[in-house]
């Protein structure tokens, strides 16, 4: 068992190449690239470095990216089973390498060699200081459930028309049509890029671009209307000393009679199929129950984290169906599976009496 040693071309040219990774790449006989579509790749060849590249996978499995970085990562310890072995990954092998980290995982001597990240060179191209907070991700992983519109938002691996297109469907989910982003080419290098364009526009383009990454601008705290976030702010300011007088002066027992009265309205709504009702009156009820929340934290009796903490445990605790593999296909079995978790609730309960 010898030891794999991975290395980080760096964002772009190899000007950006860190000169220990050089001298790496140098020195080793085996050397393999994630993908040989890289700017400093090229120069590399040109001084006589030769390697094996995973572009092959790539092809094969293009809509399998999974099954691309298991293949990659069994090749690699296979390899290394007879010899010291290179891997050259992109930018920083510790930035959204997941090869890197499943070898981190699954391999015992694995020595990782920084190289210069994207990030830093976004950074300077879009004109952000990270301090203010940032999400990474990947095109391919991105839910709209876990965007921060109050944060700056990289998007990486937007190389072709149909990711973008895929992309921008998710993000305006949360993101007004017309919100400016900037599409960033090759951050850092030679052919840097920076074209700033409405949301809407960012998937009319032609080919692939590898280093293509996407920047979102947070939105401001008025604008971030799909944010609960945003409305737990509104709700302290509105409960504070200096906010609603009449909200102030109520007590939980008192808003009792306005929450049954939102209740009503929205199951008269929901008989009546009267959707645009509906989600007003699902937002009153939601409102009450942060009224309700805030009003028991400002007394140090529980708090709105109380909250989500018990129902977010009892959720995972009460679907082993859905979460871990336990058998129940039919109304029945689910009926009887509840049953059994009530009955070991009650019990647990009893025991702590």
């Amino acid at each position: 068992m010898h030891t794999i040693t991975i290395v980080g071309l760096g964002p772009g040219d190899k000007d950006q190449m860190p000169i220990k990774v050089e001298k790496e790449l140098k020195k080793h006989s085996t050397i393999f690239m994630r993908t040989k579509d890289h700017p400093a790749v090229a120069e590399l060849e040109e001084e006589g470095l030769s390697f094996q590249t995973f572009d092959a996978i790539y092809e094969r499995n293009e809509k399998d990216f999974n099954r691309v970085y298991e293949s990659i990562v069994s090749t690699l310890i296979h390899e290394a089973q007879s010899k010291p072995v290179l891997y050259a990954v992109p930018g920083h092998p510790m930035v959204a390498e997941k090869t890197v980290t499943e070898l981190l995982k699954q391999y015992e001597q694995v020595d990782v060699i920084g190289g210069a990240s994207f990030l830093d060179d976004l950074f300077l191209s879009v004109q952000v200081d990270p301090i203010e907070g940032f999400q990474l991700v990947d095109s391919f992983d991105l839910n709209a459930d876990d965007l921060q519109t109050g944060q700056h938002i990289i998007v990486m691996q937007v190389f072709n028309a149909l990711m973008a297109g895929e992309v921008k469907l998710t993000l305006m989910e949360k993101y007004p049509a017309d919100h400016e982003v900037a599409v960033v080419d090759a951050a850092g290098s030679k052919e840097e890029k920076v074209q700033w364009m409405p949301l809407f526009e960012i998937d009319r383009f032609d080919g692939i671009y590898n280093l293509r990454s996407l920047y979102i601008p947070p939105l401001e705290r008025d604008e971030q209307v799909t944010s609960l976030s945003t409305l737990q702010y509104y709700i302290d300011k509105i409960t504070s000393p200096d906010g609603d007088v009449w909200i102030n002066e109520q007590t939980p027992q008192d808003l009792v009679t306005y929450f049954k009265e939102e209740t009503n309205e929205l199951i008269e709504a929901i008989e009546n199929e009267d959707i645009d009702n509906s989600i007003e009156e699902l937002g009153d009820v939601l409102l009450q129950i942060l009224y309700q929340t805030n009003t028991a934290e400002k007394e140090g009796i529980f708090t709105f984290e109380d909250v989500l903490t018990e129902i977010n445990r009892k959720i995972r605790r009460r679907h082993p169906h859905v979460f871990d593999g336990v058998k129940a296909t039919t109304v029945e079995e689910v009926d009887a599976l509840w049953q059994k978790i009530k009955e070991e609730e009650k019990r647990m309960k009893d025991e702590t009496r």
